[in-house]
């Protein structure tokens, strides 16, 4: 069978390029699973909270189709991010809601502004949906260039979507909102991604005494969802994955403008959040004191790890509000320097693309991974 009938675009698009499955990394290296620090995705290394391993351990009706609404979960989220119901939409991950939005939005040869280095799902699907992609790249500090992404728009009439990331991966720097409101002042859908905006914190102090609605107020404390209400151009997407240790059931959420939802609902696959998720979301949100002393933990190390990073001769760390720290390999080789740490049995993700040029990308994870990263770091060294 020949290509005539795969569209020309897909067929010349590159594909995304996922991280090697655990599995996989495991056989490869020789070392069992347990073995390996897992520092190259951005995962949440404490997992899932116990209500949620109890819900999934328990639950009795995975032989039945799930609610094509999410009624539930909606339900929790709503009081979770103190948001109507009604504005609100579950996905397969944040990755799904990227594609539903760039479906209805786009036609074909439509501009998506995006400002990398960012989020590789954004140009993919953008390519997936006939779009036409533009770069308006970050300052070297990774801010936003707030003017060229003004000309942008107005040098592109089609111009539909502007993509922010904030935490932006895979830097972990944030967007303030003096810069938030100048660009949703353009005419176009701004979807704000805050699939990091968990960990977007300092150090906290401790309370004696953490009640439900605190943690809730510290869920939600850097997040802009809220301004989805004030803002019918905006849509702000959030994940399970980070927070909840979730990444493997696929489980995001996002709020959309009023008029944007019934054409999201027309599109979307009808049972998209599966039963085994949406148990294991809905514990999770019933767990929240749980979760939020796991982020606290892993922005406590994300703290040491940055102090580590920076007694590294070759390695210069850029602060982070996420739960990672990208670091620019100074006088060797980035590329070399994973796969050396890979022989280790560390993972960390390497990045030769513009922008991000010889650079990795260290996860937090649990204190003993970060001594034992910085130790082969050191050893590295010498």
């Amino acid at each position: 069978m020949t290509n005539k009938f795969v569209r020309p675009d897909i067929a010349e698009m590159e594909p995304y390029v996922p991280i090697v499955p655990f599995e996989v990394l495991s056989a490869r290296l020789g070392r069992a699973p347990e073995e390996i620090v897992k520092l190259d995705a951005n995962e949440n290394p404490y997992g899932p909270s116990p209500k949620a391993l109890a819900a999934l351990r328990d639950g009795r009706f995975f032989h039945i189709y799930p609610d094509p609404e999410s009624n539930q979960l909606r339900d929790a989220l709503s009081q979770f991010v103190q948001m109507p119901k009604e504005r609100l939409l579950t996905g397969m991950g944040a990755d799904e809601l990227i594609d539903l939005v760039l479906r209805v939005v786009l036609s074909p040869n439509d501009v998506v502004i995006d400002c990398p280095p960012s989020f590789g799902m954004y140009p993919f699907s953008t390519a997936v949906n006939s779009g036409q992609y533009v770069q308006v790249w970050r300052k070297e500090d990774f801010r936003l260039d707030i003017p060229a992404i003004e000309e942008a728009v107005a040098n592109h009439p089609t111009a539909k979507i502007l993509f922010l990331c904030s935490p932006n991966n895979p830097d972990g720097s944030t967007i303030t909102d003096t810069d938030l409101r100048r660009l949703l002042q353009l005419p176009l859908l701004v979807v704000l991604d805050e699939a990091y905006v968990d960990f977007d914190f300092g150090h906290r102090e401790k309370r004696e005494e953490t009640t439900e609605s605190s943690v809730i107020s510290a869920a939600n404390s850097s997040s802009r969802i809220h301004w989805t209400l004030e803002y019918d151009n905006l849509a702000v997407l959030r994940t399970f994955s980070k927070l909840a240790g979730l990444a493997g059931l696929r489980v995001g959420y996002g709020a959309f403008p009023e008029w944007l939802l019934p054409h999201l609902w027309k599109i979307k696959q009808p049972y998209n959040i599966n039963v085994a998720a949406s148990l294991a979301a809905l514990a999770s949100l019933e767990d929240q004191q749980w979760l939020q002393e796991k982020v606290q933990l892993l922005v406590t190390e994300r703290e040491h790890l940055f102090t580590e990073l920076g007694t590294i001769s070759y390695l210069n760390p850029f602060p982070s509000r996420s739960n990672f720290i990208l670091c620019r390999v100074v006088g060797r080789d980035a590329q070399q320097l994973k796969l050396d740490l890979e022989q280790a049995g560390i993972l960390v993700r390497y990045f030769k693309k513009p922008g991000v040029d010889n650079c990795i990308r260290i996860s937090a994870g649990r204190p003993e991974e970060t001594d034992r990263l910085i130790a082969e770091l050191r050893r590295l060294g010498d």
